[in-house]
């Protein structure tokens, strides 16, 4: 690496430090909670936990009447 490119990619470190320092953290123990209070607030719209009604689901198959 020549000493102009080395400059810029430090200077680029420099920048992207910059700002990573000003973003607001959250303690992992704070965000765990708060991620569990999010999914037991929206359990009751969550499909994977009620189910899909068979009238609304759409990869359900279809039913096509038969003609005797």
């Amino acid at each position: 690496m020549s000493r102009s490119s080395n400059v810029i990619a430090m200077r680029r470190v420099v920048q992207q430090l910059r700002l990573e320092v000003q973003l607001h953290r959250v303690k992992v123990s704070q965000a765990a909670a708060d991620l569990k209070q999010f999914c037991l607030q929206n359990a009751q719209n969550n499909p994977l936990l009620t189910g899909v009604s068979s009238s609304s689901n759409p990869f359900w198959p279809q039913k096509v009447g038969s003609f005797l």
